[in-house]
């Protein structure tokens, strides 16, 4: 079934430019750009809120906070729930790094990432690496039913921390 549903992907590859774009986020008021400011960023697209693996996924980048802030990362859930669904949520799972709802126009940068699912109305769950520069590093799905973990997210970083640069994904 999810080859049926990854057929229609189409992320965005290694060595683009990220696109911009700007979504409401939780644990702060108004709109979270993506701007890197000098840092990497990891984008982590998961299907939605309350979802058993998501959850997992999420809770288990909460335990990595600070090797991403050790390795001058941050990092930024996606979805396209509400934002009152994201503090929730957070509030539930006890996230404390910005969950951000891609939720009007629904999935319009889930789109932008050649991430969203149509059928679904959902994005799939996806993980882009983003160098200081906002050009992705790392570019990948997965199965809706497998937690990605952090391993290769770690090594990325490591990597980018260490001056060098990546070319991974797909």
């Amino acid at each position: 079934m999810n080859a049926l549903l990854d057929a229609g992907l189409s992320p965005l590859p290694v060595g683009a430019v990220a696109r911009d774009f700007a979504l409401p986020q939780t644990s702060h008021s108004g709109l979270q750009p993506l701007r890197s400011g000098g840092h990497a960023v990891v984008l982590a697209f998961y299907p939605m809120d309350w979802e058993p693996v998501s959850r997992e996924q999420l809770t288990l980048y909460q335990g990595y906070t600070d090797t991403f802030d050790r390795l001058g990362a941050c990092l930024l859930g996606i979805s396209i729930d509400h934002i009152y669904s994201h503090e929730a949520f957070a509030r539930d799972a006890q996230l404390y790094f910005p969950l951000l709802a891609d939720f009007q126009p629904r999935g319009q940068v889930a789109h932008q990432y050649g991430v969203f699912r149509d059928v679904q109305g959902v994005s799939a769950r996806a993980l882009f690496v983003l160098d200081a520069r906002r050009i992705i590093r790392f570019s990948k799905t997965y199965p809706d039913r497998l937690n990605p973990g952090v391993d290769e997210l770690l090594t990325i970083l490591e990597t980018l921390t260490a001056g060098d640069t990546p070319a991974r994904g797909l």
